[in-house]
């Protein structure tokens, strides 16, 4: 009868995915964070944003994350570091690596100085890169040297997962769905639009208080955009 089975020859993104990930999971010390954000004010500051602009400009819930991460990266530099072995390399530049899902696996093209860069521009380099990613058309400048990493799910339907960190940073975000949910507020329940932010840490550069910090200012600063546009 036909074999059960197809035996595919791994592909070179395949197969430096496999080392990069192994080399991940296997000799770092990995712990998770999870916090919800309350997403009612950033939908209605985009809602607005987009309403002036044309079909090119719009800019997604994914630009306002990098955004935010990047602007509290600046703030927590502790997380904007690399391993290195015999010492940790601090950032005061913020490189935002953005996970694209490719035909065969996964690149992450980087937002340079994210953090020195307007939503409007994130927002357009972000289509640029992530196209050019698919088509398999990035300098590997363009996917090399980000000192952080965002991996979204959302538009997938992810409520909430754990991203495996990209060697050599020590943070990685994964960033859920945004959902309709009966939430507190005040002491009474409304329905608001929240969304689940898990952040991955290597344990040898970020301890638990430093990334419960991080964390914290994202936080604020999604639920107050407008410190984000100052």
């Amino acid at each position: 009868g036909q074999p059960t089975f197809r035996d595919i020859p791994l592909s070179q993104i395949r197969k430096a995915i496999a080392k990069r990930l192994v080399q991940s999971i296997g000799p770092i010390p990995t712990f998770y964070l999870t916090t919800e954000v309350d997403m009612e004010r950033v939908a209605e500051a985009r809602e607005a944003l987009n309403a002036t602009a044309g079909e090119k400009g719009k800019i997604s819930f994914n630009d306002i994350v990098l955004k935010a991460v990047a602007t509290t990266l600046i703030q927590h530099p502790a997380c904007n570091a690399w391993w290195q072995d015999d010492h940790i390399r601090y950032w005061s530049e913020a490189h935002i690596g953005m996970a694209v899902a490719v035909e065969d696996g996964l690149i992450t093209p980087v937002i340079r100085n994210a953090e020195s860069k307007s939503l409007r521009e994130i927002s357009s380099e972000t289509r640029d890169l992530a196209g050019r990613a698919r088509e398999r058309k990035l300098k590997p400048d363009e996917y090399t040297g980000s000192t952080f990493s965002v991996s979204n799910l959302g538009m997938f339907d992810i409520e909430h997962f754990t991203a495996i960190i990209n060697p050599p940073e020590a943070g990685i975000l994964a960033v859920g769905s945004i959902a309709k949910v009966p939430a507190v507020l005040n002491d009474a329940v409304s329905v608001r639009r929240r969304m689940r932010l898990t952040m991955s840490c290597d344990h040898r550069v970020i301890d638990g208080a430093t990334g419960a910090q991080f964390l914290k200012t994202l936080k604020l600063l999604l639920e107050n955009p407008l410190a984000l546009v100052w």
